[in-house]
Formats: C-alpha cells, structure tokens, sequence
C-alpha cells in the first residue's frame, strides 16, 4: 500500500446540487481539483464514502473553493462527506513546481524538533492544517504533545535532508497541552 498525501479536506454542502466547500492543503488546487481528476478519500470506516471520487466542477466563491463529484449529485450525499480528506499517491503529491518551502506531512512526520541552539525538544508527530495557519504536532519527550504554528517566525528551518526541524518557541508555547 503506497503513502497518500492529503490534497483538502472536505467541509460543509454548499447548494443543492452536492458541491461542497473544501480546506485547501495544496499549493496547486487548479492541477489537484481539475475536472475529471480522480482523488483517494480517507473517512471513517462504515461511513459509506466511496474511496474515490471524481471531480465534476470546481469554482471559487467568496475566496472558499467549492468542488462537486460525479458520486454526489445532491446536498444529502455532500453532507455525508463532511470531514472526509482527499488524497492523492504521495508520489504524486510534489508539487510541479519544486517549491522549496512546500512540505507534505509525510515528509515532516518524524522528523528531529531541535532549539535554535541544536538542543533536541521533541520529534514531529504530525501536521493539523487549519483555516488560518498549519500546526507542526511536536511529541514532546514527556509524551505529552505540543502545537507550534507553522510560521517562519517560530519554525525558521526545515531541513528534509537532515531530519530536523528547528522550532524557534517563545517561553511557555510547548508546555501548552492537549
């Protein structure tokens, strides 16, 4: 089974007509939601999303891009997709354009979470993508684990190759809880 990478996730029903508004995760929406294009889902098991989904329109209103699916072609089946993430093969999720301050979570995952100075604060546990900003999930040694917003100003660093992130947090960000 290959890796996916998580392209947007699925909001609520806009209309009657099964379009849905969707939380960009992609720096390419034009190529990702294209018509016709073809996209994994992740939902709950049993929840009676189809696996994959077929792009049938796709418009920006208001700033919020809507997207329709050939497999929902009314409200009451949009609703049933809310929450639900489309994805695309991780080999495939680069971006065209090799922008070097784009990374999937895949790549993240893992990766070392070290102070300016080099001192080790955790590994990267995750990526949880949000309206306003990204947060870098950083499993701290204790177990517990800390949100850093994923901004240049308190993530000034991140090194793929090298397997380390460096998080530059203010006193007090990291002991802030589940």
């Amino acid at each position: 089974m290959s890796a996916s990478t998580v392209i947007a996730r699925i909001g609520r029903p806009h209309g009657l007509r099964g379009e849905v508004t969707v939380q960009l995760h992609t720096d390419e929406p034009e190529r990702r939601l294209a018509l016709g294009a073809v996209l994994g889902t992740e939902a709950t098991p049993g929840s009676g999303v189809p696996r994959v989904l077929t792009v049938r329109s796709t418009r920006v209103h208001r700033g919020i891009w809507l997207v329709g699916f050939e497999e929902v072609p009314d409200r009451t089946g949009a609703e049933s997709l809310r929450g639900t993430r489309l994805v695309v093969d991780a080999l495939d999720a680069s971006p065209a354009d090799d922008d070097e301050d784009v990374w999937t979570e895949d790549q993240l995952r893992g990766l070392a979470v070290v102070d300016p100075g080099g001192a080790r604060l955790g590994e990267v546990a995750g990526l949880e993508l949000g309206a306003a900003q990204d947060r870098l999930v950083v499993l701290l040694p204790d177990g517990r684990r800390a949100r850093v917003p994923f901004v240049a100003a308190l993530v000034p660093e991140v090194d793929v190759e090298g397997g380390r992130v460096v998080v530059d947090a203010p006193p007090g960000l990291l002991d802030l809880g589940e």
